[in-house]
């Protein structure tokens, strides 16, 4: 058995320290009551309920895992899982950030991101339910007509109803291009739609009493690739424009993958067969919905990934003060016993401080792409919206892509320090392992997020949002220039900014020469990117907690790992950046 003690004192230092979040907030529209004492107390309950309720349910969880009924085509989900999303729901936590007009508390994004983490450290399984329900919910929010809003939207925010994202096809995978489900005007205003979809999380479940697919599909006149896809909405059981619930929908779950891990999770093949669905949007536009669920979901992912590097930090910390295993090389450091903790080996101290250094300096940066998200939504200077924006398109596939990777590392790094003990069922570090592996490939792979940072979010938008985030950190280290205490992380931070920018133009230029060096540096560049984020998140908590009233053993904690962090892992950036310049021309076509 595992244990989770929400990190409430980090997630705050995060927050109100080192991002500011109150004087961030309460500005917004509607931010008024967004003080700390708010904040805090959300923080609070969300610790309570995550600790007492969902924690003890995640190795059960597992062990269960979900049941399918091919007669009925029904999932029933582990046990404690349907009375803990009732308490969920009674809590309030659905509608969290969601406006007040659909039902929602209108919180900001920032403290759901942060409940999140909470939430995932606890049951990645469970918390896959709310998450899928939240990126539907998001696109319906954006996307929806009045009466969809009114009819799907706030049972959703309410809890009563889940939604799901049916994007993925036995034959069309991240190429959404090739998508066959069609969807045949009906005559009333609705469509009938017919198809397969695949790896369709929470698609069928017992928790609610409806679901709402938003489900890509085409027209009978549908242009041909990416630019024919249209978004509909497909309720489990039909429902009337005036809300009023009918019979079963012709849309059924018809198997639930056998995966490596997320057991509590159902994975499910659905098939619509002329399922009565409403279109969300116009027709033939539909990746503007499916990208309002993708990057919210993107966003989350990476949270998932800092949430469970979170859990397997505690336990593997906890293991290592506790577990007697050989003796210090410099003699014994505690002559007293038969050996020392594993916690004084160096190697031991290695492990763990990389995995401290990834949760906390992960922390950090999610909680401020979710503050940047607030300021797009809420701000009333367009000029800060647009900024904002920018910063988020830029940051999400960071986020993603290299929180998500760094997880693998954070949770392998647990395992090692168990030993043979992380390797046993019983003691539950195994599972951090097996969750963890789906979260690289959720809303698209390391690669794709790759792909989207450097050929997008840089090459196509300018490095706009690169841009934005440069200047901060010039504008940080300008302003800490002269401080002798932090001298050690703001040089190394602005020399890694410059030679960042330096390596951008010039990959820049080689693209526009030979197209294939786009597919060949993108990954270095992601993690290259990833490590500088990180390295500026690093050193502005060390001037936070230099500036704050911790205990000195906090401030020390963090200023021990901020060192660590770029003696020894930062410099993987001259690993990346040389791995770009070595080009396409070191990957040869395979035979």
């Amino acid at each position: 058995m595992t244990i989770y003690k929400a990190p409430l004192d980090d997630l705050r230092f995060a927050l109100h320290d080192v991002l500011g979040a109150e004087a961030v907030l309460t500005p917004l529209a509607g931010g008024e009551g967004h003080t700390r004492d708010l904040l805090d107390a959300v923080l609070e309950e969300a610790a309570r309920f995550n600790e007492q309720v969902l924690a003890p349910l995640n190795a059960s969880g597992d062990a269960e895992g979900c049941h399918f009924d091919k007669a009925t085509a029904t999932v029933t989900t582990p046990k404690g899982f349907k009375e803990a999303y009732r308490t969920y729901v009674e809590g309030g936590w659905a509608g969290l950030t969601m406006p007040e007009a659909l039902g929602g508390q209108a919180l900001p994004e920032v403290i759901g991101v942060a409940m999140k983490e909470m939430l995932d450290s606890a049951n990645l399984a469970w918390g896959n339910y709310p998450l899928l329900s939240q990126g539907a919910a998001h696109a319906l929010q954006l996307h929806g007509d009045a009466w969809q809003k009114e009819v799907f939207l706030k049972p959703m925010v309410a809890g009563r109803w889940c939604g799901s994202m049916c994007l993925t096809e036995p034959q069309a995978g991240s190429d959404l291009g090739l998508l066959k489900t069609r969807a045949e005007p009906a005559g009333d205003g609705s469509y009938r739609l017919t198809g397969t979809k695949i790896f369709i999380t929470a698609g069928e479940h017992d928790l609610t009493e409806n679901i709402v697919h938003l489900v890509l599909a085409r027209l009978p006149d549908a242009p041909t690739g990416s630019r024919g896809i249209s978004l509909f909405a497909v309720p489990k059981f039909k429902v009337a424009r005036d809300g009023s619930m009918g019979e079963r929908n012709a849309v059924a779950a018809g198997a639930i993958e056998h995966k490596m891990g997320i057991h509590g999770s159902p994975t499910c093949v659905m098939n619509f067969d002329g399922a009565e669905g409403w279109l969300v949007g116009q027709p033939h536009k539909g990746l503007f919905g499916m990208f309002t669920m993708m990057n919210a979901a993107r966003l989350a992912v990476g949270v998932q990934g800092v949430g469970l590097a979170e859990r397997a930090l505690q336990n593997s910390l906890h293991y290592a003060r506790e577990r007697l295993q050989g003796r210090a090389l410099s003699g014994p450091a505690q002559p007293d016993k038969p050996a020392d903790p594993l916690v004084v080996h160096p190697d031991v101290r290695r492990m763990l401080l990389t995995q401290r250094a990834i949760v906390e300096g992960g922390r950090a940066l999610m909680l401020y792409a979710a503050l940047q998200l607030d300021i797009e939504e809420r701000a009333s200077d367009e000029a800060a919206r647009t900024k904002a924006g920018e910063l988020v398109a830029f940051l999400i596939p960071i986020v993603k892509g290299v929180l998500t990777e760094l997880a693998q590392e954070s949770v392998k790094e647990a395992v090692q320090v168990y030993g043979g003990h992380g390797y046993i069922t019983e003691n539950g570090i195994e599972q951090f392992v097996r969750d963890a592996r789906i979260i690289t490939l959720y809303e698209g792979t390391t690669g794709i997020q790759a792909m989207d940072l450097l050929g997008r979010k840089i090459m196509q938008l300018k490095g706009a949002g690169f841009r934005h985030f440069l200047e901060e950190i010039g504008g940080f280290c300008q302003r800490h220039a002269g401080d002798a205490m932090l001298a050690e992380f703001v040089a190394p931070l602005g020399q890694a900014a410059r030679e960042w920018q330096a390596l951008t133009t010039a990959l820049a230029e080689r693209v526009q020469a030979d197209p294939e060096e786009l597919g060949a540096a993108a990954v270095d560049y992601l993690y290259y990117a990833g490590y500088v984020a990180l390295a500026y998140m690093w050193a502005r908590s060390v001037a936070a907690a230099d500036a704050g009233t911790q205990p000195a053993a906090f401030r020390q904690a963090k200023r021990d790992t901020a060192r660590f962090y770029f003696a020894r892992m930062l410099p993987r950036c001259a690993v990346h950046r040389a791995a770009i310049e070595a080009g396409v021309a070191s990957l040869p076509a395979l035979g």
